[in-house]
């Protein structure tokens, strides 16, 4: 069990008048060696958390960082998604089996569903605080939970680990981390940055290097793209404006997701899908006398009922323009019935339960 309790030196407690064995000598000076290394690492440390500017994300145009920093442009494209589109979407899905963290907290016997998602819940406003993107959020709750499911962890540095997953994901997602004495004064300086990179490297080593996970973030990022493609190629502006609605919606619904763990059994897509489902069904209330939000919202129906995504390759064809946009839709995601109705009707619940409606995302703009 992972454990950082600050415990008296094993080389301090020797006495004086007895020499230690030859083999004791050369475990203590290793032991003094890495200590020093480590301390010269925290002196290296410390400067570049002084020299390195506040963290800016190189996903500005992929992913959401809150509800008043969506696209710049309306019906904008994203790039990623013109060069890949379906193709990077299939091999996401084919992915996400390989990093879905069912269960994470089977193997801890000191750790609860609360003590998780308040944990999360504190996430969440820290990676606001440094304006980071929600890519980078959702991947430090896959890297936190499935380092839950291989190791057990002691409840005093529960936090810990959630900080350091959090700075393991600003490195691959951002383009510069947080200074580390930064993260720690959010945790009131409970830990040492000698604790933090020790913990930063078992979670290397427990989770082979294999970080890149797919997210919520993605899978809602695609959605958004596959709704705006079928606006642009009607010439709907009036339509595409109202994905951004439906996007933060679905953002902060998958937020609350995040920390449920009644949610942790359901595959990323599935919760991004059932998340697009129902911030249309919500919007569609709001915007009920609109006829573009209408029909925004059976688009969004057509791909979450139908379980699919829009084909470039058919947007772009010559025949594309007298296509239904329902019959643009590509089968890729084939989940049990049951399971999608499961977790719509939890989504539901909680949703309801958190007291979010559509009047708090609209009055967001």
């Amino acid at each position: 069990m992972v454990s950082f309790r600050r415990e008296a030196s094993s080389t301090g407690g020797q006495m004086f008048g007895a020499a230690p064995a030859e083999d004791a000598l050369t475990a203590a000076q290793r032991q003094r060696g890495r200590l020093r290394k480590q301390k010269l690492r925290t002196l290296f440390s410390d400067f570049e958390d002084d020299s390195l500017p506040s963290p800016n994300s190189f996903r500005s145009n992929l992913a959401f960082f809150g509800l008043k920093n969506q696209r710049s442009v309306t019906g904008e494209l994203s790039s990623w998604f013109l060069q890949y589109g379906d193709v990077g979407f299939k091999i996401q899905r084919e992915k996400e089996t390989q990093f879905f963290p069912c269960n994470s907290l089977a193997r801890q016997p000191q750790l609860t569903a609360e003590a998780r998602c308040k944990l999360v819940s504190w996430l969440i406003p820290v990676h606001k605080h440094f304006r980071l993107s929600f890519e980078c959020c959702c991947l430090s709750v896959n890297i936190m939970d499935r380092f839950l499911a291989s190791t057990p962890i002691a409840v005093d540095c529960f936090q810990l680990l959630g900080v350091t997953a959090l700075l393991l994901a600003t490195k691959l997602v951002e383009i510069g981390s947080p200074s580390v004495s930064h993260l720690l004064s959010l945790c009131c300086d409970a830990f040492t940055k000698e604790q933090l990179y020790n913990l930063e490297r078992l979670i290397l080593l427990r989770l082979n290097f294999h970080f890149t996970a797919p997210t919520l973030a993605f899978f809602l990022d695609y959605f958004t793209n596959c709704i705006e493609a079928d606006a642009r190629f009607k010439n709907n502006c009036s339509g595409a404006s109202k994905t951004t609605y439906v996007s933060s919606f679905a953002q902060k619904v998958c937020e609350l997701t995040l920390a449920d763990y009644a949610f942790n059994k359901y595959p990323p897509s599935l919760t991004a899908s059932c998340a697009m489902r129902l911030a249309s069904e919500f919007l569609k209330t709001y915007f009920s006398g609109t006829s573009s939000m209408q029909s925004q919202g059976n688009l969004v129906d057509g791909f979450t009922d139908k379980g699919s995504t829009v084909s470039l390759q058919l947007l772009e064809s010559d025949g594309a323009s007298e296509m239904d946009p329902k019959d643009c839709f590509l089968s890729m995601m084939n989940f049990n019935h049951n399971l999608m109705e499961e977790c719509q009707e939890n989504m539901k619940l909680l949703v309801s339960l958190n007291g979010i409606d559509q009047c708090t995302i609209v009055c967001s703009y």
